[in-house]
Protein backbone atom coordinates (compact mmCIF):
# COMPACT_ATOMS: atom_id res chain seq x y z
CA UNK A 1 0.00 0.00 0.00
CA UNK A 2 1.33 3.71 -1.34
CA UNK A 3 2.22 6.19 1.65
CA UNK A 4 -0.66 8.54 0.21
CA UNK A 5 -3.44 5.41 0.61
CA UNK A 6 -1.95 4.47 4.03
CA UNK A 7 -2.88 8.38 5.35
CA UNK A 8 -6.15 8.90 3.23
CA UNK A 9 -7.01 5.54 4.66
CA UNK A 10 -5.97 6.70 8.57
CA UNK A 11 -7.32 10.32 8.05
CA UNK A 12 -10.78 9.87 6.35
CA UNK A 13 -11.68 7.02 9.37
CA UNK A 14 -10.22 9.84 11.53
CA UNK A 15 -11.98 12.84 9.89
CA UNK A 16 -11.70 14.87 13.55
CA UNK A 17 -11.94 18.74 14.40
CA UNK A 18 -8.01 18.23 14.92
CA UNK A 19 -7.38 16.80 11.11
CA UNK A 20 -9.79 19.21 9.68
CA UNK A 21 -7.90 22.18 11.65
CA UNK A 22 -4.55 20.78 10.53
CA UNK A 23 -5.54 21.18 7.10
CA UNK A 24 -7.44 24.62 6.65
CA UNK A 25 -4.53 25.84 8.77
CA UNK A 26 -2.10 24.73 6.19
CA UNK A 27 -4.21 26.21 3.21
CA UNK A 28 -1.82 28.87 2.61
CA UNK A 29 1.52 27.01 2.37
CA UNK A 30 -0.78 24.22 0.63
CA UNK A 31 -1.78 26.31 -2.05
CA UNK A 32 1.93 27.85 -2.64
CA UNK A 33 3.72 24.41 -2.02
CA UNK A 34 1.58 22.38 -3.46
CA UNK A 35 0.83 24.94 -6.38
CA UNK A 36 4.24 24.98 -7.40
CA UNK A 37 4.74 20.94 -6.90
CA UNK A 38 1.78 20.50 -9.75
CA UNK A 39 3.67 23.41 -12.14
CA UNK A 40 6.46 21.12 -11.71
CA UNK A 41 4.98 17.99 -12.43
CA UNK A 42 3.43 19.18 -15.08
CA UNK A 43 6.72 20.75 -16.53
CA UNK A 44 8.52 17.49 -16.18
CA UNK A 45 7.44 14.02 -17.59
CA UNK A 46 10.23 12.42 -16.36
CA UNK A 47 12.66 12.56 -13.01
CA UNK A 48 15.71 13.80 -14.50
CA UNK A 49 18.36 16.33 -13.10
CA UNK A 50 16.58 19.71 -14.66
CA UNK A 51 13.39 18.18 -12.31
CA UNK A 52 15.36 17.85 -9.48
CA UNK A 53 17.26 21.38 -9.52
CA UNK A 54 13.81 22.76 -9.60
CA UNK A 55 12.49 20.69 -6.77
CA UNK A 56 15.25 22.15 -4.97
CA UNK A 57 13.99 26.19 -5.16
CA UNK A 58 10.52 24.80 -4.29
CA UNK A 59 11.50 23.34 -1.46
CA UNK A 60 13.47 26.44 -0.41
CA UNK A 61 10.68 28.36 -1.39
CA UNK A 62 8.95 26.75 1.15
CA UNK A 63 11.29 27.75 3.72
CA UNK A 64 12.42 23.93 4.23
CA UNK A 65 15.95 25.20 4.47
CA UNK A 66 18.95 25.12 2.09
CA UNK A 67 20.66 22.19 4.82
CA UNK A 68 17.34 20.01 4.82
CA UNK A 69 16.33 20.64 1.27
CA UNK A 70 20.19 19.59 0.42
CA UNK A 71 20.02 16.13 2.37
CA UNK A 72 16.17 15.43 1.02
CA UNK A 73 17.02 15.81 -2.54
CA UNK A 74 20.00 13.45 -1.96
CA UNK A 75 17.79 10.84 -0.36
CA UNK A 76 15.13 11.86 -3.09
CA UNK A 77 17.71 10.43 -5.57
CA UNK A 78 18.67 7.56 -4.13
CA UNK A 79 15.05 6.09 -3.56
CA UNK A 80 14.16 6.77 -7.46
CA UNK A 81 17.43 4.82 -7.99
CA UNK A 82 16.10 2.01 -5.68
CA UNK A 83 12.67 1.75 -6.71
CA UNK A 84 13.74 2.38 -10.71
CA UNK A 85 11.12 5.52 -10.65
CA UNK A 86 11.11 7.51 -14.14
CA UNK A 87 7.94 9.56 -13.97
CA UNK A 88 6.94 12.31 -12.14
CA UNK A 89 3.67 11.12 -11.30
CA UNK A 90 5.10 8.73 -8.86
CA UNK A 91 7.24 10.42 -7.08
CA UNK A 92 4.92 12.57 -5.26
CA UNK A 93 4.72 10.25 -2.77
CA UNK A 94 7.79 9.51 -2.24
CA UNK A 95 8.12 13.23 -1.17
CA UNK A 96 5.83 13.43 1.22
CA UNK A 97 6.41 10.24 2.82
CA UNK A 98 10.61 11.42 3.45
CA UNK A 99 9.05 14.86 4.65
CA UNK A 100 7.45 13.06 7.13
CA UNK A 101 10.35 10.43 8.12
CA UNK A 102 11.95 13.84 8.53
CA UNK A 103 9.13 15.61 10.84
CA UNK A 104 8.63 12.26 12.70
CA UNK A 105 12.25 11.78 14.41
CA UNK A 106 9.85 11.96 18.29
CA UNK A 107 9.04 9.27 19.34
CA UNK A 108 8.23 9.90 22.79
CA UNK A 109 9.57 13.62 22.85
CA UNK A 110 6.70 14.74 21.02
CA UNK A 111 5.00 14.43 24.13
CA UNK A 112 4.87 16.96 27.31
CA UNK A 113 7.29 15.50 30.43
CA UNK A 114 4.11 15.74 32.75
CA UNK A 115 4.86 14.69 36.14
CA UNK A 116 2.29 12.19 37.74
CA UNK A 117 1.37 13.04 41.38
CA UNK A 118 3.50 16.47 41.52
CA UNK A 119 4.23 19.76 40.08
CA UNK A 120 4.82 19.98 36.53
CA UNK A 121 6.56 23.13 35.55
CA UNK A 122 7.01 24.38 32.06
CA UNK A 123 9.28 27.20 31.15
CA UNK A 124 8.34 29.45 27.96
CA UNK A 125 10.87 31.40 26.19
CA UNK A 126 11.17 33.47 23.13
CA UNK A 127 11.54 36.81 21.61
CA UNK A 128 8.60 39.70 22.48
CA UNK A 129 6.04 39.91 19.94
CA UNK A 130 6.02 35.77 19.10
CA UNK A 131 2.76 35.18 21.07
CA UNK A 132 4.42 33.87 23.87
CA UNK A 133 1.80 35.18 26.36
CA UNK A 134 -0.82 34.02 24.23
CA UNK A 135 0.19 30.24 23.78
CA UNK A 136 0.75 30.53 27.63
CA UNK A 137 -3.12 31.49 27.58
CA UNK A 138 -4.11 28.49 25.25
CA UNK A 139 -1.87 26.05 26.81
CA UNK A 140 -3.31 26.87 30.66
CA UNK A 141 -7.00 26.39 28.62
CA UNK A 142 -5.85 23.23 27.56
CA UNK A 143 -4.55 21.63 31.00
CA UNK A 144 -7.92 23.15 32.66
CA UNK A 145 -10.39 20.96 29.85
CA UNK A 146 -8.21 18.51 30.72
CA UNK A 147 -9.42 18.56 34.68
CA UNK A 148 -5.78 20.27 35.75
CA UNK A 149 -5.41 22.86 38.21
CA UNK A 150 -3.15 25.78 36.79
CA UNK A 151 -1.23 28.46 37.91
CA UNK A 152 0.56 31.21 35.82
CA UNK A 153 3.47 32.83 36.44
CA UNK A 154 4.53 36.12 35.52
CA UNK A 155 7.73 36.36 34.62
CA UNK A 156 8.13 39.07 31.88
CA UNK A 157 8.28 41.90 34.61
CA UNK A 158 10.05 44.04 31.76
CA UNK A 159 7.98 44.44 28.89
CA UNK A 160 5.29 47.02 29.55
CA UNK A 161 1.86 45.43 29.72
CA UNK A 162 3.22 42.00 30.38
CA UNK A 163 1.71 41.46 33.41
CA UNK A 164 -1.36 42.75 32.79
CA UNK A 165 -1.64 40.46 29.66
CA UNK A 166 -1.10 37.57 31.57
CA UNK A 167 -3.82 38.82 34.05
CA UNK A 168 -6.17 38.79 31.25
CA UNK A 169 -5.26 35.11 29.93
CA UNK A 170 -5.78 34.32 33.61
CA UNK A 171 -9.22 35.67 34.22
CA UNK A 172 -10.50 34.20 30.62
CA UNK A 173 -9.11 30.89 31.12
CA UNK A 174 -10.37 31.09 35.13
CA UNK A 175 -6.84 30.10 36.46
CA UNK A 176 -4.22 32.04 38.97
CA UNK A 177 -1.35 34.37 38.10
CA UNK A 178 1.37 35.10 40.55
CA UNK A 179 2.72 38.08 40.26
CA UNK A 180 5.19 40.98 41.30
CA UNK A 181 5.16 44.89 40.16
CA UNK A 182 6.80 45.71 37.35
CA UNK A 183 10.65 45.71 37.26
CA UNK A 184 10.79 43.32 39.71
CA UNK A 185 13.05 40.36 39.81
CA UNK A 186 11.78 37.30 37.89
CA UNK A 187 13.69 34.98 39.36
CA UNK A 188 12.03 36.22 42.58
CA UNK A 189 8.95 35.63 40.80
CA UNK A 190 9.38 32.65 39.76
CA UNK A 191 10.38 31.62 43.87
CA UNK A 192 6.96 32.83 44.50
CA UNK A 193 5.00 31.15 42.27
CA UNK A 194 6.51 27.60 42.99
CA UNK A 195 5.05 28.08 46.38
CA UNK A 196 1.96 29.67 45.83
CA UNK A 197 1.38 26.68 43.10
CA UNK A 198 2.11 23.99 45.74
CA UNK A 199 0.07 25.37 48.69
CA UNK A 200 -2.83 25.72 45.68
CA UNK A 201 -2.03 21.91 45.26
CA UNK A 202 -1.77 22.56 41.55
CA UNK A 203 -0.55 20.49 38.94
CA UNK A 204 0.80 22.41 36.62
CA UNK A 205 2.80 25.95 36.39
CA UNK A 206 3.00 27.93 33.34
CA UNK A 207 5.87 30.15 33.59
CA UNK A 208 6.23 33.43 31.80
CA UNK A 209 9.71 35.44 30.80
CA UNK A 210 10.98 38.23 29.06
CA UNK A 211 12.01 38.15 25.63
CA UNK A 212 14.48 41.09 24.65
CA UNK A 213 16.80 39.98 22.07
CA UNK A 214 18.72 42.84 21.99
CA UNK A 215 20.17 42.47 25.47
CA UNK A 216 21.05 39.24 24.52
CA UNK A 217 23.50 38.92 27.05
CA UNK A 218 21.47 40.04 30.10
CA UNK A 219 18.39 38.29 29.05
CA UNK A 220 20.35 34.75 28.76
CA UNK A 221 21.74 35.23 32.24
CA UNK A 222 18.37 36.16 33.60
CA UNK A 223 17.04 33.25 31.83
CA UNK A 224 19.63 31.14 33.26
CA UNK A 225 19.14 32.49 36.94
CA UNK A 226 15.58 31.45 36.56
CA UNK A 227 16.07 28.19 35.25
CA UNK A 228 18.48 27.98 38.65
CA UNK A 229 15.95 29.08 40.74
CA UNK A 230 13.23 26.82 39.62
CA UNK A 231 15.82 23.82 39.78
CA UNK A 232 16.81 24.72 43.36
CA UNK A 233 13.38 24.55 44.57
CA UNK A 234 11.94 21.67 42.20
CA UNK A 235 14.99 19.22 41.48
CA UNK A 236 14.56 17.94 37.73
CA UNK A 237 12.31 20.81 37.18
CA UNK A 238 11.67 22.96 35.25
CA UNK A 239 10.44 20.03 33.63
CA UNK A 240 9.84 21.54 29.90
CA UNK A 241 11.58 24.69 28.00
CA UNK A 242 9.35 25.38 25.51
CA UNK A 243 10.55 27.84 22.68
CA UNK A 244 8.13 29.85 20.75
CA UNK A 245 8.99 31.07 17.40
CA UNK A 246 6.92 33.04 14.82
CA UNK A 247 5.99 30.52 11.72
CA UNK A 248 5.92 34.26 9.83
CA UNK A 249 9.51 34.94 10.32
CA UNK A 250 10.59 32.24 8.49
CA UNK A 251 14.25 32.28 8.57
CA UNK A 252 14.47 34.26 11.21
CA UNK A 253 12.86 32.06 13.33
CA UNK A 254 15.73 29.49 12.63
CA UNK A 255 18.08 31.68 14.10
CA UNK A 256 16.06 32.89 17.48
CA UNK A 257 16.34 28.87 18.19
CA UNK A 258 19.74 28.47 17.68
CA UNK A 259 20.17 31.82 19.58
CA UNK A 260 17.84 30.51 22.80
CA UNK A 261 19.34 26.67 22.63
CA UNK A 262 23.17 27.95 23.18
CA UNK A 263 21.51 29.71 26.79
CA UNK A 264 19.12 27.15 27.84
CA UNK A 265 18.54 23.11 27.02
CA UNK A 266 15.09 24.20 25.26
CA UNK A 267 13.03 20.60 25.00
CA UNK A 268 10.69 21.35 22.58
CA UNK A 269 9.08 24.20 19.92
CA UNK A 270 5.83 26.42 19.97
CA UNK A 271 5.32 27.55 16.50
CA UNK A 272 2.97 30.01 16.37
CA UNK A 273 0.70 31.56 13.33
CA UNK A 274 1.45 28.43 11.19
CA UNK A 275 -1.70 29.23 9.37
CA UNK A 276 -0.48 32.90 8.51
CA UNK A 277 2.29 31.73 6.46
CA UNK A 278 3.13 30.19 2.72
CA UNK A 279 5.82 28.99 3.86
CA UNK A 280 5.00 26.18 6.54
CA UNK A 281 8.10 24.39 5.44
CA UNK A 282 10.22 26.03 8.44
CA UNK A 283 8.91 23.69 10.62
CA UNK A 284 10.99 20.95 8.52
CA UNK A 285 13.92 22.54 8.78
CA UNK A 286 13.39 23.52 12.56
CA UNK A 287 12.83 19.64 13.20
CA UNK A 288 15.43 18.59 11.11
CA UNK A 289 18.50 21.42 11.80
CA UNK A 290 18.17 21.57 15.31
CA UNK A 291 17.11 18.27 16.19
CA UNK A 292 14.04 19.88 18.39
CA UNK A 293 10.87 18.82 18.42
CA UNK A 294 7.82 21.09 17.22
CA UNK A 295 5.38 20.20 20.51
CA UNK A 296 2.74 22.54 19.79
CA UNK A 297 1.46 24.70 16.31
CA UNK A 298 -0.80 27.79 16.21
CA UNK A 299 -3.46 27.03 13.56
CA UNK A 300 -5.55 29.71 14.23
CA UNK A 301 -6.66 32.79 16.81
CA UNK A 302 -8.95 30.56 19.01
CA UNK A 303 -8.24 29.54 21.93
CA UNK A 304 -8.86 25.94 20.47
CA UNK A 305 -6.53 26.64 17.80
CA UNK A 306 -3.17 25.29 19.72
CA UNK A 307 -2.75 21.66 18.37
CA UNK A 308 0.01 18.92 19.70
CA UNK A 309 2.10 18.80 16.09
CA UNK A 310 1.49 15.43 14.43
CA UNK A 311 3.46 14.73 11.94
CA UNK A 312 1.67 12.49 9.38
CA UNK A 313 -1.58 14.98 9.96
CA UNK A 314 1.03 17.79 8.96
CA UNK A 315 1.67 15.99 5.64
CA UNK A 316 -2.05 15.18 4.99
CA UNK A 317 -3.21 18.83 5.92
CA UNK A 318 -0.02 19.69 3.06
CA UNK A 319 -0.53 17.09 0.04
CA UNK A 320 -4.31 16.49 0.92
CA UNK A 321 -5.28 17.18 -3.29
CA UNK A 322 -2.44 15.34 -4.23
CA UNK A 323 -3.46 12.14 -1.84
CA UNK A 324 -6.87 12.57 -3.00
CA UNK A 325 -6.16 12.52 -6.85
CA UNK A 326 -3.60 9.88 -6.52
CA UNK A 327 -5.37 7.24 -4.30
CA UNK A 328 -8.62 8.13 -7.27
CA UNK A 329 -6.36 6.57 -9.73
CA UNK A 330 -5.38 3.31 -7.74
Amino acid sequence: MSFFKRLKEKFTEQTDAVTEKFKEGLTKTRDSFVGRMNELFAKYRTVDEDFFEELEEVLISADVGVTTVLELIEELKDEVRLKNVKETKDIGPIISEKLAEKLDKTGEDAHLNMQEDALTIILFVGVNGVGKTTTIGKLAHRFKEEGKHVVLAAGDTFRAGAIEQLEVWGERVGVDVVKQTSGSDPAAVMYDAIHSARAKRADVLLCDTAGRLQNKVNLMKELEKVKRVIAREVPNAPHEVLLVLDATTGQNALSQAKTFREATDVSGIVLTKLDGTAKGGIVLAIRNELDIPVKFVGLGEGVEDLKPFDANQFVYGLFQELIEEETANE
